[in-house]
């Protein structure tokens, strides 16, 4: 009985030998994904006083940038006094003063007075003021300006325009006004200053802040983290 023999088949010489592995990138290591089940860390908010340094710091920008900007105003005063004559009684004159006080911004008196104050009639009806003494017959008339100069002669052409009223109806009434003290030139402004526009900007801002504190919405604090069925037990109870 014949053995056959069993030869191996050559190795094919041209097959392509095997690639390499390729070698790991050098350099940047790569970042490490934060794990599923690991807790967040809660952000920090704001203090609560926050709100109101910001109010009061605002408000008196605010405030003393309006001081700065703002023209100044200057306010002058001219007093006129009721004089009864021989044929009233002097308890007429302080009744008379009152009515005189509330005529004295009419556009009559007004228009009067325009020619000698040099200024129209709009301007001294948003600019002149009235008053009068519930205890003495005198009328003081008060005008505002952004000049000082015009100020004080608008205050004397209004109290002369009623002063000449006043007289050309003295034979009825009985009653004529007097001039008692003349306007003098102001050397400070009336207006508020750049300080206490702030001062006030500073106390208005810190209210606002103090009233948003207070409607604020609050914010509940965040549940505690649950730990998942395959944690540790001492990771569960450290969450815990």
């Amino acid at each position: 009985m014949t053995e056959s023999t069993v030869q191996s088949a050559p190795a094919d010489a041209d097959a392509a030998p095997a690639e390499p592995a390729p070698e790991p990138a050098r350099g940047r290591r790569p970042r490490l994904g934060r794990r599923a089940d690991a807790p967040r860390r809660p952000r920090r908010a704001l203090p609560a006083w926050s709100l109101l340094a910001a109010g009061v710091v605002a408000g008196g920008l605010l405030g003393g940038g309006y001081g700065l900007l703002r023209t100044p105003q200057y306010t002058a005063t001219s007093y006129v006094v009721a004089v009864p004559t021989e044929k009233s009684d002097p308890a007429a004159a302080l009744g008379f003063a009152q009515a005189y006080g509330r005529v004295a911004t009419q556009l009559a008196v007004l228009g009067d007075a325009q020619k000698t104050a040099g200024v129209p009639v709009a301007t001294l009806r948003s600019s002149v003021r009235a008053q009068t003494s519930p205890d003495a017959p005198m009328v003081s008339i008060t005008a505002t300006s952004s000049r000082p100069a015009e100020a004080a002669g608008m205050a004397d052409a209004v109290s002369g325009a009623l002063t000449r009223h006043a007289e050309a109806a003295g034979d009825d009434t009985h009653v004529v006004l007097r001039s008692f003290a003349r306007a003098t030139r102001p050397t400070e402004a009336s207006s508020a200053s750049a300080p206490l526009t702030g001062l006030v900007g500073a106390s208005a801002g810190g209210l606002l802040g103090g009233l948003a504190l207070l409607v604020r919405p609050r914010r509940d604090p965040a549940p505690a983290p649950v730990p998942g069925p395959g944690a540790p037990a001492d990771d569960a109870r450290g969450l815990l």
